[in-house]
């Protein structure tokens, strides 16, 4: 069967894709510098420009040369404006904030340092600095070669949060803000914004059982610290063999073993907007889980924090505080205290020391069905914020500590009758 062979593309062919090729090229470089050129017009703008061109047509159909004039005067100052995007921004940005971690309350202070690196002069421009929702700027007058200006700010942080800081733009533009040019300088920084807390000695809240001693209430078949001997079952490991008792009583006999385990303290925190009276009360309940919080990691404990819907880092006192700084209202579907105890009693069946932080609208039911639900073996404690409470109070809910206070003050007066 003979082959068929494809006619060679013709010179004309191939010389006209080349031309496209340029072409395509060419059209995608001047469509991205004119979109450049074109951010840069204000909505102002765009108005003037079409009320010149509306009144100078008009005024050449009707021969009114008054619109005529009024359209030049447009058009002129809509030029001289666009005169002032000339000029360059090159400069060198640094942005240093003094602490990028305070607490509610404190000033966040920082520094925005331009400086020129170039060999020529850079005009005044001015510089915006977005800090969260708002935003900062300051004006930058002429800066010679090697030149720096330093521009000092501070950031009120009235309200526990992460306030994302930056980027820094350097803008251009004319007087009437027909035209602005900006440039993006250095990446942004976060702000982590943390809660109160309230620090204090003397109360461990968790039980320490770790191999070094203080084992656990339940027994096993498979540990470190020696109990009893029973009688050997189906299964058991033949390395636990007691075999002076075996040969003793004719019985194969098995080591028991107390139960040992390692402290792991959990807070379960509770962000329904249905279970809290008020933003306020919600606050101190985030200031209250990271007071607990920050004691059982100064005792050396393991710490687990879960709020509705995901687990928060809590690792070290500085995880812990910024996953506090991020903690906001849940969606009602995603349930309340009770559903939250629901998922630790599942995710973290052998937590050793529960503590629940809830609101006042939460119901007495609520809290009893909560505190059932927590992990088998671990003792619970609930506590529950009240800005109408003048003093702590403690009671019991089934096998758990309910505690209920107002001020992060009274947290550690609290605990003490817990653990009195």
């Amino acid at each position: 069967m003979a082959s068929e062979t494809l006619p060679a593309a013709s010179p004309t062919t191939r010389g006209d894709a080349g031309w496209r090729d340029i072409a395509a090229v060419v059209g995608s470089r001047v469509g991205a510098r004119l979109r450049i050129v074109l951010s840069a017009v204000r909505p102002l703008a765009w108005v003037l420009i079409g009320l010149g061109l509306g009144l100078w047509i008009i005024g050449q159909l009707l021969g009114w040369w008054e619109l005529t004039v009024a359209a030049v005067i447009i058009m002129v100052t809509v030029a001289l404006c666009a005169l002032f995007l000339i000029g360059r921004t090159e400069y060198d940005v640094s942005l240093d904030l003094a602490r990028t971690r305070v607490v509610v309350g404190e000033r966040a202070v920082g520094a925005l340092t331009l400086a020129n690196r170039s060999n020529r002069a850079i005009l005044p421009s001015r510089v915006v600095l977005p800090v969260g929702s708002g935003r900062g700027e300051f004006g930058i007058q002429r800066l010679a070669p090697g030149q720096e200006a330093e521009e000092l700010f501070a950031i009120p942080t009235q309200r526990r949060s992460v306030v994302k800081v930056g980027p820094v733009s350097v803008v251009r533009g004319d007087p009437l803000g027909l035209f602005e040019r900006a440039h993006r300088r250095d990446e942004p920084v976060d702000l982590y914004v943390h809660p109160r807390t309230v620090l204090f000695d003397g109360q461990s809240l968790g039980f320490l059982r770790d191999l070094e001693g203080m084992p656990a209430a339940d027994l096993s078949r498979d540990d470190v610290s020696f109990h009893a001997l029973l009688e050997y079952q189906p299964g058991d490991d033949l390395r636990h063999v007691h075999w002076r008792s075996t040969a003793r009583t004719g019985t194969m006999m098995v080591r028991q073993f107390e139960e040992t385990r390692r402290s792991h303290f959990v807070i379960g925190l509770s962000r329904s907007a249905a279970e809290y009276a008020e933003d306020e009360e919600f606050e101190r309940a985030v200031s209250m889980a990271g007071s607990v919080g920050l004691r059982a990691l100064r005792d050396s404990q393991r710490v687990d924090l879960r709020v509705q819907g995901r687990d928060l880092p809590a690792g070290t006192g500085k995880q812990l505080l910024d996953s506090l700084s991020t903690v906001e209202f849940s969606k009602p579907k995603e349930g309340g205290v009770t559903d939250l105890a629901g998922v630790l009693a599942a995710t973290m069946p052998l937590a050793s020391f529960v503590v629940l932080v809830t609101g006042s609208k939460t119901r007495t039911e609520d809290l009893r069905a909560a505190c059932s639900r927590v992990p088998f073996g671990a003792r619970a404690l609930a506590i529950v914020v009240d800005l109408r409470a003048e003093s702590p109070t403690l009671r019991r809910i089934g096998d758990a500590d309910v505690v209920t206070v107002a001020a992060l003050e009274q947290l550690p007066v609290a605990l003490q009758k817990v653990l009195a």
